[in-house]
């Protein structure tokens, strides 16, 4: 069951999906940034089990502003063996064998997830899709051991490249930790909410585009350089 179905927030009018001259696929060279966020049994990614994943879509206006779009989000069934580290469950306050957790086993979860990151994809234009995360490496790494222990196909993000929050924000807002950078951006952080997947991916996304829009101006330099130069 999808527990985090929401539509696209905090989307103006004019922002659009398809735009004609592929807008999003010219900012990022033909990627589609997606936010992901993971909740887990522990910080090892072979070993320790996957128990939410969110997705958070990122639109685009006809004007060349990100925009956070719809977040697809599922609790996860732990896989048979993993790892479950109580310490972590303190942290995000997840009971993974909760008879009312409705869980999707880990392979169904990512699926659902790659489905709604191919359909972005196609509307978008673009070719692949990289990751954005605060600390973007270890949801990168959860997300590819998913795949490699489930032998899942048509995986649409990059196996290595990503987007870092931590790093955008410390360079533009002075702040590394999550909840410091979406306040000083003027954005609401709700502690009580923090730790769940669609909460914490749905506030870096915000993060993510605040920065890329305060660097609007340089991106368009760079591009028109990069046309001179006969690269684009």
């Amino acid at each position: 069951m999808d527990i985090a179905e929401t539509p696209p927030a905090a989307i103006p009018a004019g922002a659009i999906r398809a735009p004609g001259p592929a807008l999003m696929a010219r900012r990022f060279r033909g990627f589609l940034p997606v936010v992901v966020d993971v909740e887990t049994g522990g910080f090892h990614s072979m070993t320790d089990a996957l128990l939410e994943i969110a997705a958070v879509l990122i639109d685009i206006t006809e004007d060349g502003a990100l925009v956070r779009g719809a977040t697809h989000s599922f609790h996860v069934q732990p896989f048979v063996g993993g790892h479950l580290d109580p310490a972590a469950l303190i942290v995000n306050g997840i009971d993974p064998f909760h008879p009312l957790r409705p869980a999707l086993p880990e392979r169904d979860a990512l699926q659902r997830v790659f489905r709604e990151v191919r359909h972005a994809l196609h509307a978008h234009g673009c070719t692949r899709a990289i990751l954005v995360g605060h600390n973007a490496a270890f949801d990168l790494g959860f997300l590819n051991a998913v795949v490699a222990r489930t032998e899942l196909k048509r995986n649409p993000f990059h196996p290595f490249s990503c987007f870092d929050t931590a790093t955008l924000a410390g360079a533009a807002l002075g702040q590394t930790v999550l909840a410091k950078a979406v306040t000083v951006a003027g954005f609401t952080w709700d502690a009580g909410s923090a730790h769940c997947a669609a909460y914490d991916a749905e506030r870096t996304a915000d993060v993510f585009c605040y920065v890329c829009n305060r660097l609007r101006e340089s991106f368009g330099e760079a591009h028109a350089h990069a046309c001179t130069l006969g690269w684009i």
